[in-house]
């Protein structure tokens, strides 16, 4: 089990700027929590409270979220990069990242994207199913995605992809499909947020005309501690964000979806419990120990104490305990002899 990969950022929203359209699932103002265009003097500010603020400034990232930053008005896109390029150039950060639709990157964006110092393209891929990006209205393909993806690693940027589960259409196999496919295109890291169905988005109307059902808390953490394992242990690609952050704009316009504050603990808790549960398999008896390090006890119980209702509800007795020699991600058991 590799450990959650924390990532530090000067997050600066572009809401919905550029976007050709509304997602289904889409209400950048309310996710984003605000609504007005950044200037060239927010980017300035913010980069200059993070200098003072962050304990390791150099190793972050100015990072452009919320909209389709290079579908935004050519002009608009220069000048923001421009605010933020002199602060990479001295060194107080490592890069600039942006994030951005498939079918909004070319050759000549690119040229500007490195131009300005950016190090990183995050591409909203959302599903690797052409059927579900259709009944979502993203308005491009799967191809266009490999096209993209292909386009920002010939270009020498590192190479981010998101994708969503529980979307309209889908299912929990074909979300796997969806990580399998972007494993295949070599991603330095990827975020994977579940779908929340948020006031003011089309989505909200089909929830309520009861043609779209969401995730439970329980099915999301399910599917996404699977594809924590997929991504981290198996292909060895970061998940660097698992869930939406918790803005209090979205929480107020957020109708329904498996939304929790602490969901990539939820999952990681989960993992530990699968594995937990493999080893009590091949116990004799019904009473165990598993060790764990001191920083994964937490996980290891569960919230509320889950994983430890749910080992006894197969009739096993466990006690979880710490152990620094243990490392961090392992479990060790030992049964309890009388």
């Amino acid at each position: 089990m590799i450990k959650s990969n924390r990532h530090a950022n000067v997050a600066i929203f572009v809401p919905h700027a550029g976007c050709p359209r509304q997602c289904s699932f889409c209400n950048q103002r309310h996710i984003a929590g605000q609504s007005r265009f950044p200037t060239a003097e927010d980017v300035q500010n913010a980069c200059e409270t993070a200098k003072r603020t962050l304990p390791d400034g150099a190793k972050a990232q100015i990072a452009f979220f919320g909209g389709s930053f290079t579908a935004i008005e050519r002009e608009d896109m220069v000048r923001l990069l421009k605010a933020a390029a002199p602060y990479v150039k001295s060194g107080a950060f490592s890069g600039i990242r942006v994030s951005t639709r498939p079918d909004a990157i070319d050759l000549k964006v690119l040229e500007i994207l490195k131009t300005h110092g950016v190090t990183t393209v995050e591409l909203g891929a959302q599903s690797m199913d052409d059927a579900v990006l259709s009944r979502c209205r993203r308005g491009h393909t799967a191809k266009q995605v490999v096209e993209a993806a292909g386009l920002i690693r010939e270009a020498g940027l590192s190479l981010g992809l998101q994708m969503m589960t529980g979307l309209p259409g889908d299912t929990d196999e074909g979300a796997l499909r969806t990580a399998q496919a972007l494993a295949t295109l070599k991603p330095d890291e990827v975020r994977v947020y579940p779908t929340l169905v948020i006031e003011g988005s089309p989505l909200a109307d089909e929830y309520r005309a009861g043609t779209y059902i969401p995730q439970t808390l329980d099915e999301a953490v399910a599917l996404c501690a699977r594809l924590l394992t997929f991504f981290e242990e198996e292909q060895g690609i970061p998940v660097i964000r698992l869930g939406l952050h918790a803005e209090e704009d979205m929480m107020r316009h957020c109708l329904a979806g498996p939304w929790h504050p602490a969901f990539r603990e939820l999952c990681e808790s989960r993992l530990y419990r699968n594995k937990a549960e493999l080893m009590l398999k091949q116990a004799k008896g019904r009473e165990c120990v598993l060790a764990v390090n001191p920083a994964c006890v937490s996980r290891m119980v569960g919230h509320r104490r889950e994983n430890m209702t749910a080992f006894e509800a197969k009739g096993y007795k466990v006690k979880v305990v710490a152990d620094s020699e243990v490392a961090y991600g392992e479990i060790r058991w030992r049964e309890v002899t009388t």
